[in-house]
């Protein structure tokens, strides 16, 4: 697999499911995409999310009744609890060239990474559905250990804009860039103070 980021704004995903980790699928695209939940039954944390919800058991719907729903979204999640009901959710997913994410049987097509976000930044994990375990574990250490990970973005730009100003050479320009990542002092700054952060690159780096 290759790993892409999708813009999926105004695009139809659809969870089969309602119990939690279908509302944690539903989740991840509920800020950007059209989601449609469709289940038998719908969890509190489903019903709470910002979704369209459609009350359905996949067990007695058929094939052409499931096409209907499959066959104009973007992509498919089946988060059921019934193992063999994603799996017919999937093949059907394949009919239509419709991407496929199976929580439970079959391996779908498509991972949901475990993900960390800020404004300037967004980071995604997996490791294949082998260990979700270990996805979350990395996403949680990149969160504490580097809190103030948007401000070095900002940091390192507005940086990077006044050595080429300086006309520095872009060998310098690697070189300051990456001592500034490495500098302990800066990184324990900036939730402090961006500019006195800066005034440390300034002083160190600038001279």
């Amino acid at each position: 697999m290759i790993p892409l980021f999708v813009e999926c704004t105004g695009k139809q995903v659809v969870v089969f499911g309602g119990g939690e980790v279908a509302a944690r699928k539903a989740g991840y695209f509920a800020k950007e995409a059209e989601v449609l939940m469709v289940s038998r039954t719908f969890s509190p944390a489903s019903r709470a999310l910002p979704v369209q919800i459609q009350t359905l058991d996949t067990r007695a719907a058929t094939d052409a009744e499931l096409d209907l729903i499959i066959a104009p979204a973007f992509l498919v999640i089946g988060a059921l609890s019934d193992r063999a009901e994603n799996d017919r959710i999937g093949a059907l997913c394949r009919e239509h060239g419709v991407l496929f994410n199976s929580a439970d049987g079959m391996p779908g097509d498509v991972v949901i990474p475990a993900m960390t976000m800020g404004a300037h930044y967004t980071i995604a994990i997996s490791t294949a559905s082998e260990s979700p375990a270990v996805s979350r574990f990395l996403r949680q250490e990149i969160e504490r250990k580097y809190p103030a990970l948007d401000a070095m973005i900002v940091l390192q730009h507005r940086l990077r804009e006044t050595l080429r100003e300086k006309k520095t050479t872009p060998a310098e320009r690697r070189r300051i860039l990456s001592a500034v990542l490495r500098d302990k002092l800066v990184w324990t700054l900036l939730p402090v103070s961006q500019e006195r952060a800066w005034e440390r690159v300034c002083e160190r780096y600038l001279v």
